[in-house]
């Protein structure tokens, strides 16, 4: 049979919210009420209770034998014995229990030496404190509490010998300042001034001879503190994790003597033997103490010392960061100790970009040019100036990449030393090695200002060997045999230039080449160029400017004029019959030539070949599948509107013809 499901009418919450942890608590309390509970026993003479107890330590025994190693059967064991003043039989169970094993339980002799105490059994316990601390010495709460016990007592002699016991073991520093502080209570100044002897070479560390120096401050021995901390400084000043800390408490003791001059020279001492990663907190010590005793100068040095240890501490964790090195130097050169200046600088350029790629060596090159320029101009070293350059360039892997800059400032540095040959043979090895458009820039005009002509024109040479692309180089070579009126030469260039199969910029080289004509007033070669440049392209704006040329060189001569009418008309032409979907082109075209003959007086002619301008819309299809519309420009020529009219006669006689052939 089939179930069907009820439905519920009211989903809405109760007011009254019934959590698990209710239901739980609830059915726990109605469970407890129903547990059975045995009967209270009442023993009414001498021979129950005999029985009680034979009964009680029968079932004891039982679970030893069931679990002899647990150790909470045995402490409910001899509780019970002692709940029933039978301490002999407590005892006997305290025996028992410290027997095999068990006596490296250290609460079994804790709960033993209690049951002694409690009952007041003074010998009794002072032989289970005894036993323990020779079984477990390690155990600090048998000391502790055995101690305690004894100067309840009023034994202070034995107290003192138990300590004295306990510290043969060299327990840790809580447990001779426990010592030190028992003899304090009972004015043993000189006591306790031996035990802090021992506790610092037991534990030689910057916080026990700070405790000792503190302790005879205490007691106002002002020299004996000081002869403390001296000894601590001789002990722990090799020991980095605990050297700035002695040393900022001794600063600090000195401070409080009113002793300016001996602090101001251990904070500058700890801060030169202390590494700079470990004195962070030494040198806010430090900028603070300036601050209140020192003058400008002091405050200063505190603060440039504090910004060099923020500085280590980021070149040690990142030793590839360039920038902190910048600020580290940049720092360092405002101090003015030229070698630190040079040791930072080493250091710096030690850490080696770890790939051969141009853009991780772009910031560390940067370190090489600053050191060279430091060399150079602080240190006036010429020698070192040069070594740095060197190693530089030697460093760059020129057969993946290099940088034009170091080449160009070791030649510059070279020629500021009047080392011309050394120069050219700087330059001349970046050429062979790594070539760069600014090499043969920088080195074609050094050797210019120098006059060196065949030079000049042997590096242009080797340059186009290098880069025939370049319509730069191209060019300035042949600006250069212009400058020079060698016209042939640099007409020669430009042909030869006009030739190559790849460029990079072929138009600025043919405006250079047409603009060299021009100056020259050569008018039938600048023709002839612009004819072979519209054999190549007849791209919108060389037809412009071939028109805008023939109409510069008319002044006012109408049959001069009619070549620039001609230019424009075959670029209607043109537009007109190869490439009519440049709508655009050939109305720019139109507008410009309109706008020449309204400075020559004639635009009726052209004004007739003006298109019309229409705005349409063109549809677009989003990635949604939804249409949109675009608005656009289009352009309706005077020839379009005929063609257009033809078409309507021909779809009307289509129409007529279809009517007729249905009757």
């Amino acid at each position: 049979m089939m179930m069907i499901p009820r439905m519920v009418k009211n989903k809405t919450p109760a007011p009254v919210q019934i959590t698990a942890e209710q239901v739980l608590k609830e059915a726990t309390e109605r469970e407890d009420s129903r547990i059975l509970r045995p009967p209270k026993q009442k023993i009414t003479d001498s021979d129950e209770l005999a029985e009680y107890r034979l009964r009680r330590r029968k079932e004891f025994e039982d679970k030893i034998r069931g679990a002899k190693t647990n150790s909470q059967v045995w402490v409910r064991y001899a509780d019970w014995e002692e709940s029933q003043k039978d301490h002999d039989r407590a005892r006997s169970v305290w025996e028992r229990a410290l027997e095999d094993e068990s006596y490296r339980n250290h609460t079994l002799w804790l709960k033993y030496a209690e049951f002694e105490m409690r009952n007041k059994d003074v010998n009794h316990a002072r032989n289970v404190w005894d036993r323990a601390v020779k079984i477990l010495p390690r155990v600090d709460q048998f000391w502790y509490k055995y101690i305690h016990m004894e100067e309840i007592l009023g034994n202070i002699d034995g107290a003192r010998k138990i300590f004295e016991r306990w510290m043969d073991w060299s327990p840790d520093q809580q447990a001779w300042l426990c010592f030190i502080k028992f003899e304090l209570r009972y004015n043993e100044i000189e006591r306790s001034r031996s035990i802090y002897e021992r506790f610092v070479l037991c534990h030689p560390k910057a916080s026990s001879f700070i405790r000792y120096a503190k302790f005879e401050m205490k007691n106002s021995q002002v020299s004996l503190a000081r002869i403390v901390y001296e000894r601590a400084i001789e002990m722990l000043k090799d020991v980095e994790e605990e050297a700035e800390m002695i040393f900022v408490a001794f600063a600090e003791f000195e401070e409080l003597c009113k002793e300016v001059e001996r602090a101001r020279f251990l904070y500058k001492y700890a801060l030169d033997h202390i590494p700079k990663g470990r004195a962070e907190d030494l040198y806010k010590k430090f900028v603070a103490f300036e601050k209140q005793y020192g003058n400008k100068e002091g405050i200063d040095d505190a603060i440039v010392g504090r910004r060099k240890l923020q500085y280590e501490g980021e070149v040690r964790k990142n030793p590839l960061n360039y920038d902190s090195w910048f600020d580290y130097i940049s720092l360092e050169e405002t101090l003015g100790d030229k070698d630190r200046i040079r040791e930072v600088y080493e250091r710096a350029i030690a850490n080696v970009p770890l790939a051969e790629e141009k853009r991780y060596w772009q910031r560390y090159i940067y370190l090489w040019i600053d050191y060279a320029l430091f060399e150079e101009i602080i240190a006036e070293d010429v020698e070192r100036t040069r070594a740095v350059y060197r190693e530089c360039l030697e460093l760059i892997p020129h057969s993946k990449f290099s940088f034009a800059k170091i080449w160009l400032l070791a030649a510059q540095f070279e020629i500021r030393q009047l080392n011309l040959s050394g120069a050219r043979r700087i330059l001349g090895n970046a050429i062979g090695k790594a070539p760069k458009h600014k090499i043969f820039k920088k080195y074609i005009e050094i050797e210019l200002h120098l006059g060196n002509i065949d030079r000049c024109r042997k590096l242009y040479a080797r340059y186009l060997e290098w880069s025939p692309e370049s319509c730069y180089a191209w060019t300035k070579f042949a600006e250069f045999e212009r400058s020079l009126a060698e016209t042939e030469r640099a007409r020669a260039i430009f042909e030869l230039a006009i030739s190559q199969p790849v460029l990079d910029t072929p138009e600025l080289l043919w405006e250079a080449y047409i603009d060299f004509e021009i100056s020259l007033g050569e008018l039938e070669r600048t023709r002839a160029l612009y004819e072979r440049l519209l054999d190549r392209t007849k791209h919108y704006k060389v037809w412009l400017s071939f028109a805008k040329f023939e109409a510069s060189a008319a002044q006012g001569q109408e049959d001069t004029i009619e070549h620039a009418r001609a230019v424009f008309d075959r670029a209607n032409t043109y537009y007109k019959e190869s490439k009519p979907e440049l709508k655009e082109e050939r109305a720019n075209l139109l507008e410009d030539w309109l706008n020449m003959e309204a400075s020559f007086g004639d635009v009726s002619a052209v004004q007739s070949k003006l298109p019309k301008k229409l705005k349409k819309r063109m549809p677009i299809t989003r990635e949604d599948g939804e249409t949109e519309y675009e608005e656009y420009i289009d352009y309706f020529f005077p020839e379009e509107s005929q063609t257009m009219n033809l078409k309507i006669l021909e779809a009307a006689h289509k129409w007529k013809k279809q009517k007729v052939d249905a009757f």
